[in-house]
Protein backbone atom coordinates (compact mmCIF):
# COMPACT_ATOMS: atom_id res chain seq x y z
CA UNK A 1 0.00 0.00 0.00
CA UNK A 2 1.64 3.25 -0.99
CA UNK A 3 0.37 5.34 1.81
CA UNK A 4 2.25 8.87 0.14
CA UNK A 5 -0.79 8.92 -2.47
CA UNK A 6 -3.38 8.51 0.32
CA UNK A 7 -4.53 11.83 2.11
CA UNK A 8 -4.06 11.86 5.68
CA UNK A 9 -7.67 10.98 6.36
CA UNK A 10 -7.29 7.92 4.29
CA UNK A 11 -4.36 6.57 6.13
CA UNK A 12 -6.25 6.84 9.97
CA UNK A 13 -9.36 5.03 8.36
CA UNK A 14 -6.96 2.63 7.03
CA UNK A 15 -5.34 2.37 10.48
CA UNK A 16 -8.81 2.06 12.05
CA UNK A 17 -9.53 -0.73 9.57
CA UNK A 18 -6.33 -2.88 10.64
CA UNK A 19 -7.12 -2.40 14.28
CA UNK A 20 -10.63 -3.55 13.78
CA UNK A 21 -9.04 -6.62 11.63
CA UNK A 22 -6.36 -7.33 14.45
CA UNK A 23 -8.97 -7.53 16.86
CA UNK A 24 -11.52 -9.57 15.23
CA UNK A 25 -8.62 -11.73 14.79
CA UNK A 26 -7.91 -12.33 17.92
CA UNK A 27 -11.95 -12.92 18.31
CA UNK A 28 -12.64 -10.22 21.03
CA UNK A 29 -15.21 -8.06 20.94
CA UNK A 30 -15.22 -4.07 21.19
CA UNK A 31 -17.12 -4.01 25.39
CA UNK A 32 -14.46 -7.16 25.72
CA UNK A 33 -11.42 -5.20 24.76
CA UNK A 34 -12.65 -1.91 26.71
CA UNK A 35 -13.15 -3.73 29.70
CA UNK A 36 -9.79 -5.31 29.06
CA UNK A 37 -8.06 -2.26 28.51
CA UNK A 38 -10.37 0.09 31.15
CA UNK A 39 -10.67 2.37 27.72
CA UNK A 40 -14.01 3.15 27.01
CA UNK A 41 -16.47 1.41 24.38
CA UNK A 42 -16.77 5.03 22.59
CA UNK A 43 -12.34 5.22 22.44
CA UNK A 44 -12.13 1.83 21.01
CA UNK A 45 -15.00 2.40 18.11
CA UNK A 46 -13.38 5.91 17.41
CA UNK A 47 -10.20 4.27 17.20
CA UNK A 48 -11.63 1.73 14.30
CA UNK A 49 -13.02 4.60 12.34
CA UNK A 50 -9.46 6.53 12.05
CA UNK A 51 -9.91 9.19 15.67
CA UNK A 52 -7.99 7.15 17.94
CA UNK A 53 -5.46 8.44 19.97
CA UNK A 54 -1.81 7.54 20.36
CA UNK A 55 -2.53 6.35 24.11
CA UNK A 56 -5.52 4.33 22.69
CA UNK A 57 -3.11 2.62 20.34
CA UNK A 58 -0.91 1.71 22.81
CA UNK A 59 -2.89 0.15 25.04
CA UNK A 60 -5.33 -1.44 22.56
CA UNK A 61 -1.54 -2.96 20.90
CA UNK A 62 -0.64 -3.95 24.12
CA UNK A 63 -3.73 -6.03 24.94
CA UNK A 64 -3.79 -7.69 21.73
CA UNK A 65 -0.32 -8.65 22.27
CA UNK A 66 1.08 -6.79 18.99
CA UNK A 67 3.35 -4.21 20.84
CA UNK A 68 5.88 -5.45 18.34
CA UNK A 69 4.45 -4.07 15.72
CA UNK A 70 5.58 -0.05 16.48
CA UNK A 71 9.30 -1.45 15.80
CA UNK A 72 8.25 -2.07 12.25
CA UNK A 73 5.74 1.10 12.11
CA UNK A 74 8.16 3.70 13.72
CA UNK A 75 11.73 2.12 13.53
CA UNK A 76 14.32 3.66 15.96
CA UNK A 77 16.77 6.07 13.30
CA UNK A 78 19.59 5.86 15.20
CA UNK A 79 22.75 7.88 14.75
CA UNK A 80 24.91 7.75 11.41
CA UNK A 81 28.36 7.35 11.61
CA UNK A 82 29.11 10.93 10.09
CA UNK A 83 26.97 12.88 12.68
CA UNK A 84 29.06 10.66 15.72
CA UNK A 85 32.45 11.83 14.13
CA UNK A 86 30.76 15.13 13.50
CA UNK A 87 29.35 15.23 16.98
CA UNK A 88 32.50 13.71 18.73
CA UNK A 89 30.19 11.76 21.25
CA UNK A 90 27.79 14.11 22.09
CA UNK A 91 24.02 13.61 21.58
CA UNK A 92 22.29 15.86 19.52
CA UNK A 93 19.83 18.02 22.01
CA UNK A 94 17.86 19.70 18.82
CA UNK A 95 17.35 20.91 15.15
CA UNK A 96 19.49 22.85 13.53
CA UNK A 97 16.82 24.16 10.75
CA UNK A 98 17.33 24.50 7.12
CA UNK A 99 20.69 26.37 5.91
CA UNK A 100 18.83 28.46 3.19
CA UNK A 101 20.61 31.43 4.40
CA UNK A 102 17.32 33.32 4.99
CA UNK A 103 15.89 32.89 8.69
CA UNK A 104 12.12 31.85 9.11
CA UNK A 105 10.23 33.37 11.67
CA UNK A 106 7.52 30.39 13.01
CA UNK A 107 5.59 33.10 14.57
Amino acid sequence: MDFYVMTDNAIREEMGRRFRELRLRRNIKQKDLADRTQISLTRIKALEAGKGKLETMIAILRELDALDNLEAFLPDPGISPLQIVKMRGKKRQRASGSKTGKEESEW
